[in-house]
Formats: structure tokens, sequence, C-alpha cells
């Protein structure tokens, strides 16, 4: 058999911020109903327990303030290219995943000029002008979507070399009179992924994706606080938890089959199924429904590492973070080995779906 080129994941890094937020943090918040009316302080502690048992979030991690996006994308891509092993300056391609920018602690609008890829490179001193640096909006499946742009030039021989980061600061676009401020947290992920020629499939297999924009693209969106004399007039991010939570349930176990078809799969050759960290209810009720979308009513356990009850969601952020978190051993319980069949998945803004099939080299 001919070698072909395959797209490999050569090392992975993250950077998980260290302020630990704890669900009763939010007791002492003033929140509001979506329509301005304010809620009950004293019924704080039951809105936060009902907030725990949907999404199975505890807690949730935040950036200090002299951080922003493009710092912990720079930390995360700093410990992707040490653990592959490979020199900087052989990148052929710098795609930093967000939706933000970065948002500074003391001016909370949205920073996009120069890109955060480009504040990225020269942060890693690369001086390589042939390594193209460009940012990537997709909401939540940004990461996702990136690595299947990377496969497209590594697999067409006009690359060799990509590295994929997933970088975000929620809780610097979060209402906090917003009961939903609560899912948000901070985080980045990077991969580094290189053209290899193999005899068997190996790598990257396939993908699927689709976008949903003419009933669904407002499920997510910004707007003024919640509370009608906030004094700050700035967009929050806001979303349509309930009619998110039936598009996604109806419409990412198809995108997920897609892909698997497309890989000349099924859902018995997989090993693990990497979800965005979206909500705890929510991925475990589309798991659910993936694996009745092939007949089967016992769901193995261990095969969905979870991250969420305690990094919360950081958008583009959760599944290289969770990725580099098993790769390095610090998931337990979870554990990779040659020839394991990863399924990644995502869903977000957009509304955008996507999904991507991967063996283990």
């Amino acid at each position: 058999m001919a070698r072909e080129l395959y797209s490999v994941i050569v090392g992975t890094g993250s950077c998980i911020p260290e302020k630990t937020v704890p669900n009763e943090d939010f007791l002492g918040h003033r929140f509001f109903s979506d329509y301005g009316q304010p809620l009950d302080p004293a019924d704080n502690p039951a809105i936060i327990s009902k907030f725990r048992d949907i999404t199975e979030i505890a807690e949730r991690r935040y950036v200090t303030d002299e951080l922003v996006t493009s710092d912990i994308a720079w930390e995360a891509a700093r410990k992707a290219l040490a653990s592959a092993g490979v020199d900087p300056e052989s990148l052929d391609y710098l795609v930093v995943a967000h939706n933000f920018g970065d948002v500074r602690a003391d001016n909370r609008r949205s920073d996009f000029v120069p890109s955060l890829a480009a504040r990225v490179k020269q942060r890693l001193g690369i001086v390589n002008p042939w390594c193209v640096a460009y940012d990537l909006p997709f909401g939540c499946p940004g990461w996702l979507q990136a690595v299947i742009q990377a496969d497209y030039f590594l697999r067409s021989g006009d690359a060799k070399r990509a590295l994929v980061v997933g970088a975000e600061t929620l809780s610097r676009v979060s209402d906090p009179h917003d009961r939903d401020s609560m899912i948000y947290s901070d985080g980045a992920g990077a991969v580094v992924i290189e053209a290899q020629r193999n005899r068997e499939p190996v790598g990257i297999l396939a993908h699927a994706a689709r976008s949903d924009t003419l009933e669904h693209a407002r499920l997510l969106q910004m707007g003024v606080s919640y509370d009608p004399e906030f004094e700050d007039r700035r967009l929050f991010l806001k979303m349509q938890g309930r009619k998110l939570y039936e598009y996604a349930l109806t419409t990412v176990p198809g995108v997920v089959r897609q892909s698997l078809e497309r890989a000349g799969l099924t859902l018995a050759d997989v090993r693990k199924v990497l979800i965005h960290q979206a909500n705890g209810k929510m991925d475990e009720a589309i798991l659910k429904r993936l694996f009745k979308l092939y007949g089967v009513q016992e769901i193995p356990a261990e095969i969905m590492p979870m991250t969420i009850s305690r990094l919360g969601n950081s958008s583009v952020a959760t599944l290289p973070t969770l990725l580099d978190l098993i790769r390095r051993g610090e998931l337990d319980g979870h554990r990779l080995g040659s020839g394991d069949i990863l399924v990644f998945a995502s869903v977000g803004a957009g509304m955008n779906i996507n999904s991507v099939v991967y063996r283990c080299p």
C-alpha cells in the first residue's frame, strides 16, 4: 500500500488559570431575569444549587487582572511546542481560535488588532515570515474548526506543521447580573499537528461540520446587562439556554455519526468521545442520543471524559485542554493507547457544530 499523508497531533499544551471561583462566590450577586425583573437575593442558594444540578459545575477558573487572552494562548502554545519537541521556526501555520479578542480587566472592549495569532507568534519569537498567523472566530467549535482547516493544509502537501490554539476569557464578557454567567470560565489549549506519511490510516481520519443560521443564529449573541439600571452599557454574552439545549441534542449526534461514516467506522470502534464542555447534563444527553442512533442502550463507562465540574465552560479551550490533561495522565481513569479511536465534537454560537475522528499513532 502506498504511503499517504495524515495529520497527526505530536504535542499538546494548556493554560488553566490559577484563580479558582467556587459557586459560593455568586451568593452575593444580584441576579435579574432576562426581561429585567430582579430576583430575590434570598433565592440565590436555591438558584446556585439548581445551576449545579443542571450543569454539574462546582467551580471555574478566571484569569487574574494582568492577563488577557493572548497571554494564556501563548502559554498553551509554548507548552505544546515543548511537548512536541519541535522548532517554532518550522511552523507553517499558527491559528488561534477565539471569539472576543483581548479584553482587559480595566477596559472591557474587544481588541482584535493585531490578530491574537500575530501576538502569539511575536511572543514566541518566531522570525519565519512564511509561518502564516491568523485568527478563527467560530463560536465554541472554533478550535476544532481550526484543526479541520489545518488538516486540509497538511494533507495537501502545502504545509508540514501547524500550531492550533484555542483561548478565551469569558469572565470578561459575562454579565454579573445574569445567572448564565456562572457557566463561563477562562482557559487556553493548544496542539501541534504535523503531516506524516504512513501506510495505514492514522491521525485525523475524517471530519464533518455544519452551520445553522436561518433560525438558530441568535441562540448565542451579545446584549446589554439584564440589570436595566446597570451603568455599564457594553455588551455581554447572552444565550437562550433551553433552545440551545434542544438544538444541540437533536443535531450534534447526527454530525458525529456523519464523521464516523466518512471514516468508515462505527461507534463501536470509538474509545473516547471528547465533547465540548458546555453543560454536564447536556453532554450526557447528547451522548445518550448518539448511542441511541446506533441502537445501543448501555454506554461504556469512562467513554466521555469530563472537566466541566471544576473548570467550567471555557469555550474554544475546553477540547484542547481536555486532550492535554489526558495525554499528560492528569485525568483519572482516562488513558490513550496506540490505535485508539477518538471522536471530538463541539457545538456553539453560529450555531455551528463539528466533529473530528482521530486514530492515535
